[in-house]
């Protein structure tokens, strides 16, 4: 294995709530009361809908895709939704500072370095919104495709907040089968007094929709009694992903810049926005020979 380099799970396609317009010059968010499930092809347009995406609106009589049949790649919480502190150059994408409250990783002019993190409201580094929560939760859509997944990115604390919970709680109460569970991401809004009234959604995580927790449960034993019986070893799929994530320093890779940028900064002129400048070999080199240091300490 590559060191320094962090080996992520197999992403098919995205989930996203809403999506990104351009207006006067800026690339701004439209807020959506609906998920959105793309292809990682972009254009001009936009990004490509998946087939998923039609496939399961069919399925709602109004159309709108407010909830989507998942199930989970690993039994970990943990490896299934990363959520960290993170900041990133607005100019490439490319991630200069990651923690988790305690400790960071830190792009410096000495390289990547291990440092206290503060979180963002105690760091003179990520003041001015530039550090704020982070998460990945990939789930899997489907049978096509046993280890590949759909990603939804978010910097929003309601569906960071609510997916951590969820997650812990439904590997409790089903005995550490949560790769097994028949269960949904669904959509969900809110009104705040930030947000002066408007509705604000967020992502959550509940049992398939019509399902008692009883006939949840035993549908995951059930799942879980066949994977035994080909021999389908849940742990050590865990355990191999636990040890991908940490090969590299940082999860999140030049490729991704646009995902990340559209997500961190989505009011940043378009015309910087389109363009993200892609490191040289090098670069790349020098970036994976300093991170490997670091995770060797």
């Amino acid at each position: 294995m590559i060191k320094g380099l962090s080996i992520t799970p197999p992403v098919l396609g995205r989930i996203s709530i809403g999506r990104v317009i351009e207006r006067n010059g800026k690339r701004l968010p439209e807020k959506d009361d609906q998920f959105t499930i793309t292809s990682q092809i972009q254009t001009k347009e936009g990004w490509l809908p998946h087939p998923l995406d039609e496939a399961l609106r069919k399925n709602n009589p109004n159309g709108k895709l407010r909830s989507i049949p998942i199930t989970l790649l690993f039994n970990d919480p943990d490896l299934n939704l990363r959520a960290e502190y993170s900041m990133f150059d607005r100019t490439t994408g490319r991630p200069m500072c990651v923690g988790n409250g305690e400790t960071c990783r830190r792009v410096t002019s000495s390289g990547v370095q291990a440092l206290p993190c503060p979180s963002p409201d105690n760091c003179e580094t990520g003041q001015g919104g530039a550090c704020k929560p982070y998460g990945r939760l990939n789930v899997k859509i489907g049978e096509d495709d046993e280890l590949g997944t759909f990603v939804f990115r978010t910097t929003g604390y309601n569906s960071i907040r609510t997916l951590a919970a969820r997650l812990q709680y439904f590997k409790a109460i089903s005995g550490d089968m949560l790769a097994c569970l028949p269960l949904e991401l669904r959509l969900r809004g809110k009104s705040t007094t930030q947000s002066r009234g408007t509705p604000i959604y967020y992502a959550d995580i509940t049992l398939r929709e019509g399902m008692t927790i009883e006939q949840a449960l035993l549908q995951a034993r059930q799942t879980h009694a066949e994977r035994q019986a080909l021999a389908y070893d849940q742990q050590a799929l865990d355990a191999v992903a636990r040890a991908g994530f940490g090969n590299g320093a940082f999860e999140d890779d030049p490729d991704e810049a646009l995902d990340v940028m559209e997500e961190f900064y989505p009011d940043r002129p378009a015309e910087t926005a389109k363009p993200v400048q892609t490191p040289s070999l090098n670069a790349k080199l020098e970036r994976i020979a300093a991170e490997a240091e670091v995770a060797s300490v």
